[in-house]
C-alpha cells in the first residue's frame, strides 16, 4: 500500500508517518492487513531526517497549490489513501483571510481533483477541526456538541473547515474518492515551538514551563476546553482510515473523543506533575483577540460515532502531562542538559 499525508513534516504528520512505518501494514477500509511500501510526505519545509532514512518514505518539498497547478506527482495512480493535514491554523487564518483561503480551501479542492483524476478512488481522511463549531449571541450552541450538532463556525480557520468537509463528502458522495472527515480536538501536549494557531498556548503553558521558560496564558483560569493527546489524535486518524464503510456511516463528519477540562485544572496538573516551581511560571496575561477565538469553541463533546468506533478519550491531564514527560525526557524538570 502506499500512502501520501500532506503536512507530513509537521508535528502531527512526521508522528503519523512514524505510526506507519512503525506497524507496517495497514487494513484499509475494512480491509485485510496491506504492507505499506511507501509513505510520501507532502510539505513546504523537508521531514525530519529520521524519517527520509527510512527507505520507504517519499519527500515532496514545496507549496501544496503549486506542487498541484505544476502537475507534480503529489497523488500516484497507486496511492490508495491520503491524509490530508496540511492547512494554515486559526490565528493566521483570521490575520490573512487570503492566506487561509488559499491553503485550507484552493488547496484541498486541487488535492481531490488531483485524487479524483486518479480514477481510483482512493481513501481520503480529512482533518478538520473543532473550530466548525462557534457559540454567538444570535446561535448559542448546546451544552454538549454530539455529531449532529449543526456547524456554526465564527472565525475564518472554522468556515474553511467546514468548507473541506463539504468538498471531501461531494467528491464522495460522486464516487471520485472514499471520504473520511474526522474533526480534531485541540492537541496538547504538542512539542517544539509556538505556531500562528490560536490555541497554541493550550500546549505553550505546559511545554514551556517544563523546559524552565516563562510561557503566557491569554485566557482566564475557568476557561472550559476540549482537548486530545497527540496519541489519542493519532489513533483517531488511523481508525478513520481502517473502518469500513457501514462502521463509518454518514459522509457527514465525526468528531474525535475530546477530555473536557479547564486552563486553570490544566495549570494545576503542571504543578502535581512538574512542580509548584514549574507551575509558577504561567504568566496570566489577557489578550482578548486570542479569546475571543477559544472561548467561542466547545468543551463539552459527545463523539458518539468515535465511541462506535472503539475510540475514547484521554483519561486526565495528569497522564496527558506524564506522556509528554515520557516522549520528551529532556524537557523534565531537572533534566540535565549540554
Amino acid at each position: 500500500m502506499n500512502i501520501v499525508i500532506t503536512g507530513g513534516a509537521g508535528f502531527l504528520g512526521a508522528r503519523l508517518a512514524r505510526q506507519l512505518l512503525e506497524q507496517g501494514t495497514l487494513s484499509l477500509a475494512g480491509g485485510a492487513p496491506q504492507t505499506i511500501q511507501t509513505v510520501t510526505l507532502v510539505d513546504r519545509a523537508a521531514p525530519p531526517a529520521t524519517l527520509t532514512a527510512d527507505s520507504r518514505v517519499r519527500a515532496v518539498v514545496g507549496d501544496l497549490n503549486q506542487l498541484l497547478d505544476a502537475s507534480t506527482q503529489v497523488v500516484r495512480a497507486d496511492d490508495a489513501l491520503v491524509f490530508h493535514l496540511a492547512a494554515a491554523v486559526s490565528g493566521e487564518c483570521e490575520a490573512d483571510f487570503d492566506l487561509g483561503m488559499r491553503s485550507n480551501v484552493d488547496a484541498t479542492r486541487a488535492l481531490l481533483q488531483a485524487c479524483r483524476k486518479l480514477g481510483t478512488s482512493p481513501t481520503v481522511v480529512f482533518a478538520s477541526s473543532l473550530a466548525v463549531f462557534g457559540n454567538s449571541a444570535a446561535q448559542p450552541l448546546p451544552a454538549v456538541i454530539d455529531d449532529r450538532t449543526l456547524p456554526t463556525p465564527q472565525n475564518s480557520y472554522g468556515i474553511q473547515k467546514f468548507i473541506g468537509e463539504q468538498l471531501v463528502a461531494d467528491y464522495a458522495r460522486k464516487g471520485f474518492i472514499r471520504g473520511r472527515n474526522v474533526r480534531l480536538m485541540t492537541v496538547s501536549v504538542r512539542p517544539g515551538k509556538p505556531n500562528g494557531a490560536a490555541s497554541s498556548f493550550l500546549s505553550g503553558m505546559i511545554r514551556e514551563p517544563l523546559a524552565g521558560v516563562r510561557a503566557a496564558c491569554p485566557v482566564p483560569p475557568e476557561t472550559a476546553v476540549a482537548l486530545a493527546s497527540p496519541a489519542r489524535t493519532i489513533e483517531g486518524l488511523l481508525r478513520a482510515a481502517e473502518a469500513g464503510d457501514a462502521e463509518w456511516g454518514a459522509r457527514t463528519a465525526i468528531n474525535l473523543p475530546a477530555l473536557k477540562t479547564t486552563v486553570g485544572e490544566m495549570a494545576a496538573a503542571l504543578a502535581r506533575v512538574g512542580g509548584k516551581e514549574t507551575a509558577s511560571l504561567i504568566d496570566w496575561t489577557p489578550d482578548p483577540a486570542i479569546a475571543n477565538i477559544v472561548t467561542s469553541w466547545p468543551a463539552a463533546i459527545d463523539a458518539a460515532r468515535a465511541r462506535a468506533l472503539g475510540l475514547l478519550p484521554d483519561g486526565d491531564f495528569d497522564s496527558i502531562i506524564a506522556a509528554y514527560l515520557s516522549e520528551n525526557p529532556r524537557t523534565a524538570p531537572g533534566a540535565a542538559t549540554q
